[in-house]
């Protein structure tokens, strides 16, 4: 019976003499030649006189370890001293560790056990130790509590959970030392009734501890030494049923050649062996229901796994003692854990049960019981989880086809069309294992046969076209074919069977494959030879293209030439036949690009060549669809290619067939101008039919010396004076002309252009430019969109950056574009981008083609966007009209709130008090768009203002957390920001607050990330626009006004304002920080005092721009309130210091403003003009310092510590991104409280990254 505390201490002194004779010994276990000959029952340690009684010997005596635990300080090269140590080094043999510790454990089992004892402690990352003493008087629980008590939890790591290849090899160690342990003691040592009485009871109290490292290890220990007792225990069953076979044989011999003497050894073994299996059951049975039970659903998912993972080890190794619903139900609970990793462990461990075909009449109850939440599972949100479920269901599905039901299999098949790679191979393994494995080879090849057939895959090709067709989604045949890849190569690179399918009538007891079944067979044709020419899976699956192997590699070049030899004869008879059905004809002309074209001069085919070079032309002539003309023009671009020696047969047919076009596109040009609005439709068609064909060959082809152009600009220049043209016919000679620039671009690039050339060129730029922009006022939105897509790609590669790289020579070539076309081109994007979707189509609500059409629209508008944000970034339009584009952002962050937010970053990258002063200005605009809406008493609580208010905290987030990368940017924000507030004076009278000064609410949001010098400084310059009279006002009007004023005086030694009730409270703020545990501090910051010094060297350096030039018409800030400016006409002239003309134009403006505002201060100070507070009873207000001058208090606060609010979004901000170590603090604990955000700042805040906008 195993005792819940430690067994009382025997003299041990004789532990060595008397073990029991076993049924083989280990040489550890051997005794000394002098030791006693008595045999004792199954190896317990008997009762010897007192004269074979051995002194015990001290610990000193045995060298090496020391057995009481007591660990040595070593060094590299020093003998370990404990087994801790050794298991640690892993420099020694496992089997002789042991080997030594069983010796050691028959001359003192005692001090054996303290040195095992101490082993599980210290491997916990205890630095206590148990002494002798301890294990003589205390019980279990106390040493356990003591060492609790010695527990070093300063890191939370131990050596199970510590980093690093060392800790990792350790762990494996440990467990090794385990299992080896329990091996070399199973003949003898563990029926002491002593050893393992100790070692479990150890753990058990071990495993029930509060402190983690203790529970966590003693579980690791206790599982694995179940697993090592499980092992014993099942050589103990096969040799109690090989001693029965004995028996039963001795005794079926005639009595005459029976052994007696045999058979009582046979039964006497017997029933030793019962007894040491007995013994072995009641320690497992200790450790299962000590243990497992309560660790199994224990608080931490590490320990839940290892007890999973093990028990899932003793079904596989011992079924008929485990593999019940006594211990299968464990597993099928922990499969609804809430952590990924035991649910891995759960299914990982079914694996290897379900994997045993023998094994499923002992799991068909389970498989009933628990077979919906493993279907369920293959949906689970770790990826890793949903695999093993698949996988497992796939196992189910092999043993039981019965198992399953049709929608159990299902919910896997649709799974192929994932995104995740691994997810949709193992439900392609799942698929092709249901419905894609021939059952009788044999006999379906002998089928095909008989009906002339040279592949037996036909039917299997029927079925997964089928299939393709019942799921709905033609859009992923590539998913479907790379998800079967790896389990049906076979039967997806029998292209021969798929060409027969299609060209071939049916034999008798074939089926006709509809119009349907051949479209969906052609597309899956075209995605495996596309699959086995790439040898990489389709576009959305994986990272990328990875590097092939040599296996790979030679795979790729044999199947590639294998798909050659058989298309090349079959695709122009393929062409023929499917010619005038244009999705079929468009999958088809797909196959050349994937040809190794040397095999047509090679193997001599050049009569197929022709073939398909005839059919390629029969297709262009018939079809006017772009998708069919485009993939002819590719086809031809690929024969074109000059490293084949077919380049000019192709050649010749190419230029034949646009000649052509040519011709006839011209004569029906002249047609068409000639009738004007008299032309019929047969003009507008032979018109659109031809220009589409040779757009689409311009966009591959250089057709410059057909000069397209000059006849599309005719066209297009009708359509702008007549207004008649079609819409189809201006969108195509738009793109045609778009096509024709840039080819002369290329020539021009590619050689060495003279004057003249670059002068035609700027020539034909400019006009098509013009044209374009006289599009953007057509009445028909398709031109629209297409003239605003083509001008906002021309002036990108038209820009500034067209001479870089050495090609000052472009120069005449750069186009800047003037304030009325960015003008125009900003009023496209409000008018078309930022627009409510519902209100279009709201009476096909709920249609799926209406749907479809609805995000067709959105990507459309995106597109739009992110074309005019391009601009932006990159320097071509002014910042200053991102505003419009900024203000948008929480209106329409589900369409538009990716592209609004990289430009963000994009532009703080490329100037950071620019786009500071744009971020203001799209508030300005949005709170005079309220202004003007519902007049100048706004009412603060309305949701128009808390949305402004709530832009502006989201805006203040992407400033990040390095305040000193933002310094000057934020300071001209709130530069900006009073400016505005202050600009137009009250028409009522000084003693009425000005119209904008609710605005300083919302500056109040940028606030928090002034430096604590820079707020003073601000808080300065805001005093320059107050009168006396607005400092003791305390109305409700005037509440924004304090609000703003106090967020600048946060933290300071300046009296606050108290917004309610307006009274001094510097004392309350005096107690702030004493009430967090700040203590005052007098020694400046060393941060500080580099902030400082750096800011007194960019005196000279840095500037900051002048007065924004905003687009005319565009910022509703430059258009007055009708309501004040019928009684305030500011004066031009009279600007006030530090306002914006003043700042334009005095050169002291140059250096950096808050600089210049701290020389203001020191003058201003000395003069003594605006000491408000002298009026104020309670003491004179302490002087404003300025950046130079030391700080009294500073505060070591983090910068996302300024208020709850802003700690809660900047937590949850970042808390997908990057890890944040707050300080110790109050607001620590709302960490768990987080609202959501929309800012990802950590791609903002990285100022040197590269200029790559993945978005575009």
């Amino acid at each position: 019976m195993i005792n819940s505390e430690f067994p009382v201490l025997q003299d041990s002194s004789n532990d060595g003499q008397g073990d029991t004779m076993s049924l083989s010994m280990s040489v550890s276990e051997l005794d000394d030649p002098g030791e006693g000959k008595g045999k004792k029952k199954r190896g317990r340690p008997g009762k010897q006189g007192v004269a074979n009684k051995k002194a015990r010997r001290s610990p000193v005596d045995k060298g090496g370890r020391r057995p009481n635990g007591v660990a040595h300080q070593n060094g590299e090269g020093a003998d370990p001293s404990t087994l801790f140590e050794v298991v640690k080094q892993g420099k020694s043999a496992m089997q002789s560790v042991i080997d030594d510790w069983i010796e050691s454990y028959k001359q003192d089992r005692d001090l054996a056990l303290l040195d095992l004892i101490n082993f599980f402690i210290q491997c916990s990352g205890c630095k206590g130790t148990v002494r002798i003493e301890m294990f003589r008087n205390m019980q279990n629980a106390e040493i356990i509590r003591k060492m609790t008590e010695e527990f070093d939890e300063d890191s939370g790591d131990y050596p199970l959970t510590m980093a690093g290849p060392q800790w990792k090899k350790f762990r494996y160690n440990f467990c090794e030392f385990i299992m080896v342990l329990i091996r070399q003691c199973q003949y003898s040592i563990i029926y002491d009734e002593y050893m393992m009485d100790t070692v479990i009871s150890l753990l058990t109290g071990l495993s029930d501890s509060q402190v983690r490292a203790f529970r966590h290890t003693s579980t690791l220990a206790a599982m694995k030494l179940m697993t090592a007792l499980v092992n014993v225990a099942l050589n103990l069953s096969i040799n109690q049923d090989n001693t029965q076979r004995q028996y039963e044989a001795e005794r079926n011999k005639v009595a005459g050649k029976r052994a007696n003497e045999k058979l009582e050894l046979l039964l006497e073994k017997r029933k030793e062996l019962q007894e040491n299996q007995d013994e072995i059951e009641n320690m497992m049975n200790s450790i299962f229901k000590g243990i497992f039970v309560h660790r199994y659903r224990d608080a931490i998912a590490e320990i839940r796994a290892i007890c999973i993972e093990e028990i899932g080890v003793w079904m596989k190794l011992y079924s008929d003692a485990f593999l019940n619903d006594s211990y299968l139900k464990y597993v099928g609970w922990t499969l609804h854990d809430r952590q990924g990793e035991v649910r891995l462990k759960c299914l990982k461990a079914l694996q290897t049960l379900y994997t045993n075909r023998e094994l499923f009449p002992k799991l068909e109850l389970f498989t009933n019981r628990f077979k919906d939440r493993i279907v369920s599972m293959t949906l689970d949100k770790e990826y890793d989880v949903a695999v093993e479920a698949i996988r497992l269901v796939t196992l189910i599905l092999h043993g039981s086809e019965d198992a399953l039901s049709n929608e159990d299999c299902e919910n896997v098949y649709h799974l192929v069309y994932s995104a995740h790679r691994p997810v949709a191979v193992a439900a392609g393994e799942f698929l092709h294992r249901k419905l894609f494995s021939r059952h009788d080879p044999q006999a379906e090849e002998a089928l095909a046969k008989r009906r002339g057939r040279n592949s037996p895959n036909g039917n299997l090709i029927r079925m997964l076209v089928l299939f393709f067709l019942e799921s709905e989604l033609h859009e992923h045949a590539a998913y479907l074919v790379d998800s079967l890849w790896d389990s049906s190569q076979d039967l997806l690179k029998d292209w021969d069977c798929m060409v027969e399918l299609l060209l071939e009538d049916p034999v008798p007891g074939e089926e006709v494959l509809g119009d349907r079944h051949e479209s969906a067979l052609i597309e899956l044709m075209v995605c495996t030879i596309r699959q086995a020419a790439e040898a990489h899976p389709p576009v959305g699956r994986g990272t990328g293209k990875r590097v092939l192997t040599a296996k790979e590699k030679k795979m790729q070049i044999d199947d590639k030439n294998r798909l050659t030899e058989h298309l090349i004869v079959a695709l122009p008879m393929l062409l023929s036949k499917y010619q005038t059905d244009s999705e079929k004809v468009a999958n088809l002309l797909q196959i050349p690009q994937f040809f190794d074209l040397e095999v047509y001069s090679s193997g001599r085919m050049e009569k197929h060549l022709d073939a398909l070079l005839k059919q390629v032309r029969v297709v262009v002539e018939k079809h006017t669809e772009m998708d069919v003309l485009e993939a002819c023009s590719k086809t031809y671009s690929i024969l074109c290619s000059e490293e084949y020696t077919i380049m000019n047969r192709v050649d010749i047919a190419r230029s034949q067939l646009i000649d052509e076009l040519t011709d006839k596109f011209s004569h029906s040009v002249e047609d068409l101008l000639q009738e004007a609005d008299e032309a019929d439709d047969d003009d507008i068609y032979n018109v659109l039919s031809t220009l589409k064909k040779l757009t689409a060959f311009h966009n591959a082809h250089d057709l410059t010396k057909w000069d397209l152009f000059k006849n599309c600009y005719r066209l297009l220049k009708m359509g702008i004076e007549q207004g008649s043209m079609p819409e189809q016919i201006a969108v195509q000679a738009l793109q045609c002309s778009h096509y024709s620039v840039l080819w002369q671009l290329v020539k021009i690039t590619e050689g060495f252009p003279s004057k003249d050339d670059l002068v035609a060129l700027r020539r034909v730029v400019k006009s098509f430019l013009a044209v374009c922009q006289q599009c953007l006022s057509n009445v028909n939105t398709p031109v629209k969109e297409q003239a605003f897509m083509l001008l906002c790609d021309l002036l990108m590669i038209f820009s500034h950056q067209l001479v870089n790289g050495g090609r000052d020579a472009l120069q005449p070539l750069v186009f800047n574009p003037d304030s009325s076309l960015q003008n125009e081109l900003l009023n496209f994007v409000l008018d078309h981008v930022f627009i409510d979707q519902d209100d279009e189509n709201q009476s096909m609500e709920g249609d799926e083609e209406d749907e479809a059409n609805k995000i067709e629209a959105l990507h459309k508008r995106r597109n739009l966007l992110a074309a005019f944000c391009k601009l932006i970034i990159y320097d071509i339009v002014d910042m200053p009209a991102a505003a419009d584009i900024f203000k948008q952002y929480m209106k329409y962050y589900n369409d538009y709130g990716d592209i609004i937010k990289e430009t963000l970053s994009k532009a703080r990258q490329m100037d950071k008090i620019q786009c500071a002063k744009t971020l203001i200005l799209s508030l300005q605009q949005l709170f005079n768009e309220l202004i003007l809406d519902q007049g100048p008493n706004l009412d603060r609580t309305s949701s128009h203002v808390s949305g402004i208010k709530e832009l502006a905290r989201r805006f203040a987030l992407t400033f990040g957390l390095d305040q000193i990368k933002t310094r000057e940017a934020v300071a001209t924000l709130h530069k900006d920001g009073i400016e505005f507030a202050f600009k137009v004076p009250n028409p009522k009278g000084p003693e009425y607050p000005p119209p904008n000064l609710a605005f300083l609410e919302v500056l109040c949001e940028f606030s928090s990330k002034l430096l604590r010098q820079d707020k003073k400084t601000v808080h300065s310059y805001l005093e320059k626009f107050m009168t006396e009279y607005m400092m003791e006002r305390r109305e409700d009007v005037w509440l924004p006004l304090i609000a703003y004023r106090n967020s600048l005086l946060t933290g300071g030694d300046d009296d606050r304002l108290s917004v309610t009730t307006g009274t001094s409270s510097s004392s309350k703020a005096s107690t702030v920080r004493s009430k967090r545990g700040r203590p005052a501090q007098h020694k400046k910051r060393p941060d500080e005092e580099s902030v400082e010094g750096s800011w007194v060297i960019r005196n000279d350096t840095l500037q900051t721009p002048g007065g924004l030039h905003t687009p005319q018409l565009t910022s509703t800030v430059l258009r007055e309130n009708p309501r004040q400016a019928a009684d305030h006409i500011p004066d031009q002239d009279s600007s006030e210091p530090g306002s914006e003309p003043d700042y334009m134009h005095n050169p002291q403006m140059q250096m950096s403003w808050l600089d210049q505002q701290k020389m203001e201060e020191v003058n201003r100070k000395e003069r003594g003009a605006m000491n408000y507070m002298k009026s104020r009873t309670g003491g004179v207000r302490q002087q404003v310092r300025g950046l130079m001058e030391d700080d009294a208090e500073p505060i070591f606060e983090d910068v996302m510590m300024s208020s709850r609010g802003q700690l809660e979004d900047m937590n949850e901000e970042f808390e997908d991104t990057m890890v944040i170590d707050l300080p110790a603090s109050r607001n620590r604990r709302e960490r768990a409280e987080l609202r959501p955000d929309f800012f990802d700042s950590t791609a903002i805040m990285e100022d040197d990254s590269g200029f790559g906008m993945q978005m575009f």
